[in-house]
């Protein structure tokens, strides 16, 4: 591996940007395929560029013939991440869980009293903001947030921004109602019906929670359901209409 390809790639791995390495097996020529841009030996391959992109969504390393050359496409992704709006109860529970399942765990609470160091060991704290949070950490198609505040003036500027961005999962707590009328207020803040369907609310598989534990293993449960059927259905190859 040629030593700027490797600071490539861990350029990428801090800033939580998806790459894939594509390697021909031949001669060992390297490119680096972003979502948006390849650069190296093979960038003007379209052909090796759309199956690097693939392999990307898919999450999955492999190697591939194209045009009777063999192809690494080594792929390097952000790991998933989850990030909890609301510093409460639930979010004690959810976070050491989605920690175990090898999340990156971050809980966003402007709230110092409750966001702090001792209530959530272990994983990173941040006393802001949700949308500036947002901003700062950057919105990636490996991440999910959950809001669990119940209060729109901390849950309402998180999921618009989650809503305008790639992420893979949202969810929200609150009843039916609730979420009806959280419906109205995103509405008035230019968010679509088709955008806010997106929204997993009221949140976590309906498995007769109760406790903020339950709750927290209801969420996590449909996390992980919704990610799983997102790589099933990249992962199936497409068939083309007759």
């Amino acid at each position: 591996m040629k030593s700027e390809t490797l600071r490539a790639l861990q350029e990428a791995r801090a800033n939580r940007r998806a790459v894939v390495l594509a390697t021909r097996l031949s001669d060992a020529a390297e490119t680096l395929v972003y979502p948006d841009r390849a650069k190296g030996d093979l960038a003007d391959d379209t052909t090796l560029v759309s199956a690097a992109r693939r392999a990307m969504e898919i999450g999955r390393s492999e190697t591939v013939d194209l045009s009777g050359q063999k192809i690494f496409l080594n792929v390097y992704v952000p790991p998933a991440r989850l990030i909890i709006v609301g510093a409460v109860h639930i979010a004690q529970s959810l976070a050491p869980m989605a920690s175990l399942m090898d999340f990156d765990v971050t809980v966003v609470d402007p709230r110092r009293a409750f966001a702090t160091d001792a209530r959530f060991p272990g994983v990173r704290v941040m006393q802001e903001w949700a949308d500036e949070a947002f901003e700062r950490m950057g919105l990636d198609v490996s991440t999910a947030v959950v809001t669990l505040t119940h209060d729109p003036k901390l849950d309402d500027p998180a999921l618009e921004a989650a809503l305008k961005s790639d992420v893979f999962y949202i969810g929200a707590l609150g009843s039916k109602r609730t979420h009806a009328r959280r419906k109205e207020r995103l509405a008035e803040a230019g968010i679509t019906d088709e955008q806010f369907a997106r929204i997993n609310g009221p949140v976590g598989l309906n498995i007769g929670a109760r406790s903020p534990a339950e709750i927290a293993v209801s969420i996590l449960a449909q996390i992980i359901e919704v990610r799983a059927r997102r790589l099933a259905a990249l992962a199936t190859p497409k068939v083309a209409a007759a």
